[in-house]
C-alpha cells in the first residue's frame, strides 16, 4: 500500500476479533480498496492470526 501512495492505521481489535483500521492517502477513496481490505489485509491477517474475525475500515 505505501509504494502506490497509502498506508492503513490500526485503530482497534476487539474482543469479538473485529480489526478496525483507518486508510490513509491515496487509498482513502479509491474504488480499490474494499478489495485490498478483504483480499489483501483480511486474508492475511486470518491466515497468521485465526482469532480475527474480519476487518473494517472506519472513517476519519
Amino acid at each position: 500500500m505505501q509504494d502506490d501512495g497509502g498506508d492503513i492505521e490500526l485503530v482497534e481489535v476487539t474482543d469479538s476479533g473485529l480489526v478496525r483500521i483507518r486508510l490513509h492517502g491515496a487509498c482513502v477513496g479509491c474504488p480499490s480498496s474494499s478489495m485490498t481490505l478483504r483480499i489483501g489485509i483480511e486474508q492475511n491477517l486470518r491466515e497468521h492470526v485465526p482469532e480475527v474475525s474480519g476487518v473494517v475500515a472506519v472513517e476519519s
